[in-house]
């Protein structure tokens, strides 16, 4: 990999449950070229629940990634705007969560990742061999982190959407909020159709290369 690497001083990685974010961290964190320039890489989420589980407030559940409303908005306002901080002040890391490439909109020298699998079934067998539960409890609680967590952060982050989203103009104020919206981020890949590898070798063009074509 060229110098030209470090065009972005920063990487996130945002995708819904089974989409494939966690395993392109773990590919990229791992990456030779990657980690002799400096970088280094870190789930949202294991942070959150490590910081959850010292303050008495982490809930288990059989394994099963738990919704948002676990943690009171103050505790989610903290992390993710900690989140913010360390893109716009530090450089060479790699950050998976749900919400990072939202909280990185408008941050220079950000590359922002969204993944998503077109495939629902897919994403279900990903979550069973994850956490080793039925197909029915891994759509159950799919679906549940979604909508307990959308729920939550719409209402957490209407301001944000506003002047991060609307006012620059990558969404009328008439749309709905979606933190996910593909235009959000530079590149967005559809595990679906696009292997491990293939996925790897698209964000390491995509920045050795300086391109934001989006993939689909």
């Amino acid at each position: 990999m060229s110098d030209q690497s470090t065009t972005f001083h920063n990487i996130t990685i945002s995708g819904l449950p089974g989409s494939g974010s966690t395993t392109l961290l773990n590919m990229l964190r791992e990456h030779s070229h990657l980690k002799f320039e400096g970088w280094s890489g870190f789930s949202g989420g294991e942070f959150m629940r490590s910081y959850a589980i010292e303050k008495g407030l982490f809930k288990a559940q059989k394994g099963l990634h738990h919704s948002a409303n676990v943690y009171s908005e103050a505790f989610d306002r903290e992390v993710d705007m900690g989140m913010r901080e360390k893109l716009a002040i530090e450089t060479h890391w790699i950050i998976e969560s749900w919400l990072s490439g939202f909280m990185a909109q408008n941050i220079p020298g950000v590359f922002k990742v969204l993944m998503k699998c077109s495939n629902t079934a897919v994403k279900v067998d990903r979550i069973v061999n994850r956490d080793t539960v039925s197909p029915d409890q891994a759509l159950e609680n799919m679906n549940t982190r979604y909508r307990e967590n959308y729920a939550k952060w719409k209402k957490m982050y209407a301001k944000e959407w506003n002047n991060w989203v609307v006012v620059t103009g990558k969404a009328k104020q008439s749309d709905p909020i979606d933190f996910w919206r593909p235009n959000l981020y530079d590149l967005v890949i559809d595990t679906y159709s696009t292997n491990q590898k293939e996925t790897l070798d698209l964000v390491l063009d995509a920045i050795e290369n300086k391109t934001l074509n989006k993939a689909a």
